[in-house]
């Protein structure tokens, strides 16, 4: 299995709400080639880069003299390195929002030749069809009558829409509306954050279509799993950095892989290098297997990828819209300007938006629980402290009983000195203010009087007295009186049912006597 290395662009992964984003295609200057050490075949061309909606693919061409390794799990050559940096010479690399594409560490006169050639008849097909699709929404030649108005018309509304396929001529073949083209409606602009990490640190996101419970009960086996598709080499090991829950039952595996050389010096293979890897045709197909749908190189823009991406509007944007949303960025520095096509494009932005604001709630819901935590841990850090202050006050005096016996038996048989004798008439004096009447005593005797008349005053006070107004009285007054008249004539009617009953009786009572007879 060939494996080289040689990845010049980077590709960021914006944030958690653009995980799964698409890409755009960049072009970016490319340096001279340079030799290599590592895994490398010779030279031959590939291509790289996908469009977010279908542009900005560019050829990425190197010159490179590859020696060492003669397969990714094979040893062979001079160098250590198993994952090398190749130097790429071309003037464009391919790449995307999500990424800055991939180009391939191989090269040559014969194959740069052959890229600009690909590159040409890519720019004069995406003109074709630009005239072809300008021509299908503004005058069809098909029937050659009236009819062809009407499909104008068609065409103009699918092509609104950004779905269908317009008929322009009876021979040439119809063109497909997408989002990306420039007459679609539905089209805006958003903002992503800007990736922190960095190529050196050899991030790379894997999506799963499986739920984080299943990738989680699995997660070993597919660390080994891609240990195997690295060759199983000692050198090599796969680690670990997260994972990430994504909408529509989707996990995200963050890995990195630390090279071992048997020097002792251990290093992180880069993002782009590793994606590159992964990209292969063989390796992507046993990842299919493992039910991989995206892969994702965890790295930034460099400072020409962000420049070449903000001066160049995506495919279908107005540069108006592309130039204003650039004056409407909030934080420059953080943020970077997004386009969105579709309603598609839409829905998942807003599933990812969703996905981070329970993922904002679900971290203020613990930044709550530590601040209550913290709350009752300051509360009874209070109380503990308030004790240990009472504490510390009766230890005091107790300290201070204990000074005063102590200096008493050391003084016994001694005369009373100069300053004891200053000290005794000093505490005298104090001890006549506060017995004075008008001083501390007195007041303190007065308040003591006052408290026990007042408690004598509430034990001795009897039932509080209800007193209602003259309204009130009369309202109580005049129902009680409703009340009596309903209760006389209540008693009234059961009086006269109970005569009613006693003629019914005395009736009775006639009859079975009329009948004995």
């Amino acid at each position: 299995m060939a494996f080289s290395f040689g990845t010049t662009a980077a590709k960021p992964a914006l944030g958690t709400v653009t995980t799964s984003a698409p890409t755009f295609g960049f072009g970016t200057t490319g340096t001279a080639g340079t030799q290599s050490t590592g895994f490398g075949f010779g030279q031959k061309t590939t291509t790289a880069g996908t469009g977010f909606g279908g542009f900005g693919t560019t050829a990425v061409t190197t010159t490179s003299a590859a020696t060492g390794f003669g397969g990714f799990g094979g040893f062979g050559g001079t160098t250590s390195s198993s994952f090398p940096t190749l130097t790429t010479s071309t003037a464009a690399t391919g790449g995307g929002f999500g990424g800055f594409g991939t180009g391939s560490a191989l090269g040559g006169a014969s194959s740069t030749l052959a890229s600009q050639q690909q590159q040409q008849q890519q720019q004069q097909q995406q003109s074709n069809s630009v005239a072809n699709m300008a021509a299908a929404v503004s005058m069809p030649i098909i029937f050659g009558d009236e009819r062809d108005a009407i499909i104008a018309k068609w065409n103009q509304m699918q092509a609104f829409w950004g779905v269908g396929k317009g008929y322009y001529s009876q021979q040439g073949a119809p063109v497909a509306f997408t989002p990306d083209n420039p007459f679609c409606r539905f089209k805006a602009v958003g903002y992503n954050c800007l990736p922190k990490s960095k190529n050196e640190d050899g991030l790379l996101g894997i999506v799963f279509k499986k739920k984080h419970s299943e990738v989680s009960q699995v997660q070993q086996a597919i660390v080994d799993k891609l240990g195997q598709l690295m060759g199983s080499k000692p050198t090599l090991s796969v680690h670990v950095e997260n994972t990430v829950t994504l909408p529509d039952d989707q996990t995200e595996l963050i890995i990195y892989v630390v090279e071992r050389q048997p020097t002792g010096v251990s290093r992180r293979i880069p993002s782009t290098e590793l994606y590159a890897f992964m990209n292969q045709a063989n390796i992507k197909t046993q990842l299919g297997q493992m039910e991989v749908v995206n892969i994702l190189p965890k790295t930034g823009f460099t400072a020409e990828q962000l420049k070449f991406y903000l001066d160049n509007p995506p495919a279908g944007i107005d540069p108006l819209l592309w130039q204003q949303a650039k004056l409407d960025n909030p934080d420059p520095e953080s943020l970077i300007p997004v386009p969105m096509k579709g309603f598609k494009e839409l829905h998942d932005r807003l599933k990812f938006q969703e996905r981070q604001t329970k993922l904002h709630q679900s971290r203020l819901d613990l930044i709550g629980q530590d601040i209550t935590e913290q709350q009752r841990n300051l509360a009874n850090m209070v109380a503990r402290t308030e004790q240990y202050k009472r504490k510390h006050l009766e230890l005091g005096h107790r300290v201070l009983q204990v000074m005063v016996r102590q200096e008493i038996y050391r003084k016994l048989g001694y005369a009373i000195q100069a300053d004891e004798e200053q000290l005794r008439v000093q505490l005298e004096a104090l001890q006549g203010e506060l017995n004075a009447p008008t001083q501390f005593k007195g007041r303190l005797n007065e308040l003591m009087s006052q408290i026990r008349m007042q408690n004598q005053l509430v034990t001795s006070r009897s039932e509080a007295n209800y007193q209602l107004d003259t309204a009130m009285q009369l309202e109580i007054r005049q129902h009680l009186k409703q009340q009596q008249e309903g209760l006389q004539h209540l008693i009234s009617i059961i009086k006269d049912d109970m005569e009613d009953l006693k003629l019914i009786e005395q009736g009775l009572v006639v009859d079975v006597k009329q009948q004995k007879r």
